[in-house]
């Protein structure tokens, strides 16, 4: 969709005005909210799917490195994704969105319905991702208590409507 008003930018390029082909190079890597997972596929083939189709000459290592972020995925590579609880099938979305995910993460409603070790698991994976590899995470949650254990700054929408935000340059602001 075409926003109304203002800009999309990463890394200064207007991602509204060119064209998707050129968007999925840049590294952006999307989890949707209802998981959007092939169940004919296995784990690994639903992880290696963004990195097929991206032509990316080193699929394996970056498995290894999704893996290594979510150690409970390990388990689950040889298994299809139909068989898994829909929890573990939220993993699996969230470490697709990383296999080609380098620069920035956009992941809608991640910990609804999760139990609480597995929101854990989304939780360590996406401050690891922000910390340690220096991500952008755009997340759009209605939970606000599992936002503010994994967000610098959060933005408060209602109804389309900014209702709760930080004040411009406050370092720590989370409301």
């Amino acid at each position: 969709m075409r926003p109304v008003g203002g800009t999309v930018r990463l890394d200064g390029a207007d991602l509204v005005e060119e064209r998707p082909h050129t968007r999925a190079g840049r590294g952006i890597g999307y989890m949707p909210e209802d998981r959007r997972l092939i169940p004919q596929l296995t784990v690994e083939e639903n992880l290696l799917v963004p990195l097929w189709a991206g032509g990316v000459d080193d699929p394996e290592v970056r498995i290894e490195e999704v893996v290594g972020r979510i150690p409970l995925l390990a388990e689950f590579l040889p298994r299809l994704a139909t068989n898994l609880s829909g929890g573990q099938q939220k993993l699996v979305a969230l470490g697709r969105a990383l296999t080609i995910g380098r620069r920035l993460l956009l992941l809608d409603e991640p910990f609804e319905g999760l139990a609480p070790a597995l929101a854990d698991s989304m939780g360590e994976a996406i401050r690891t991702a922000r910390d340690e590899d220096g991500m952008s995470v755009l997340v759009v949650e209605s939970e606000r208590r599992l936002v503010d254990r994994v967000a610098e700054t959060v933005v408060t929408i209602e109804r389309g409507a900014i209702v709760g935000a930080p004040d411009e340059g406050a370092a720590d602001a989370t409301r």
